[in-house]
């Protein structure tokens, strides 16, 4: 049993990159998050115009590969085209680099062990 979208049709990928395996830009790993800058157009490539409409708020880059039911990479060179042309803005995101307070975890662990 094969999995939704992996080779079910490499010419049709190979079509929607325009013959490119890599988008050349580091900047979208699974978690970035992707906002529409501008609605979609009329003659847009079909999946740059999902695209855009479908991250009207935040999406992660694996949320839009998994409603599209394209690979990753496929999906990151549609975001790179994007990017480009600044109809989307992307962002990580925030990481918290303050660890929690030592004294309150010990506590947290303290009370659930005594559940």
């Amino acid at each position: 049993m094969s999995r939704p979208g992996r080779d079910d049709s490499p010419d049709r990928l190979y079509t929607l990159t325009g013959g490119r395996s890599r988008s050349g830009s580091a900047a979208f790993d699974l978690v970035t998050l992707v906002v529409t800058e501008s609605d979609p157009m009329p003659g847009m490539q079909s999946e740059h115009a999902a695209i855009l409409r479908m991250c009207r708020f935040p999406t992660a880059v694996v949320e839009i590969a998994a409603e599209l039911g394209l690979p990753v990479t496929v999906v990151r060179i549609l975001l790179a085209d994007l990017h480009d042309t600044g109809r989307i803005s992307a962002r990580h995101p925030r990481s918290s680099h303050r660890l929690p307070d030592p004294d309150i975890l010990e506590q947290v662990l303290v009370g659930l062990r005594n559940l």
